[in-house]
């Protein structure tokens, strides 16, 4: 597959979501986790979606807990844990393995296109990919990485 389009995947209310919705836009798609160290990151993605979404940003995340069993809720109390505390009204997609032989194919997707410091699979909550208005990999930020030093690369990008 040659870009993001190809795919669809559940939101956190149960309907499926075409990725042709997106075309045109900036995504940042994250793995997320309600119990890490780096959930205090929702904040950022937030802040970073509703400066940027007027502009054509959209913020995309997908809860994981195959890390340390981090997100061990159902979507129902992912959606509400995450409005709740950190006020997401960014997309939020049901739960999915992001590694392994059942990763979701859009995160197979991703990781072939794209390569981290110790190899293309992803190591942890939080690991952001930045897509392109043309539906393909930009570039990959480790968990570490705050979504407010993301700003310069979603500008130019949004320029694009």
């Amino acid at each position: 597959m040659t870009n993001i389009y190809q795919f669809e995947a559940e939101l956190l209310d149960g309907r499926n979501k075409s990725f042709t919705d997106y075309q045109g836009k900036v995504l940042l798609i994250v793995n997320t986790a309600s119990k890490c160290g780096f959930t205090p990151q929702f904040a950022g993605l937030e802040k970073l979606y509703e400066k940027y979404k007027p502009q054509g940003l959209e913020v995309l995340g997908f809860p994981c807990n195959q890390f340390g069993g981090q997100d061990p809720g159902s979507n129902d109390q992912i959606g509400a844990f995450c409005h709740k505390n950190y006020g997401v009204t960014f997309p939020m997609f049901s739960k999915v393995d992001v590694k392994g032989p059942e990763a979701h194919a859009i995160f197979r997707y991703l990781t072939n296109n794209s390569k981290g410091i110790l190899g293309s699979g992803i190591k942890w909550n939080f690991t952001k990919f930045l897509i392109g208005k043309d539906g393909t990999v930009l570039n990959r930020f480790a968990p570490t990485t705050k979504p407010e030093a993301l700003e310069e690369e979603i500008e130019k990008a949004l320029q694009q």
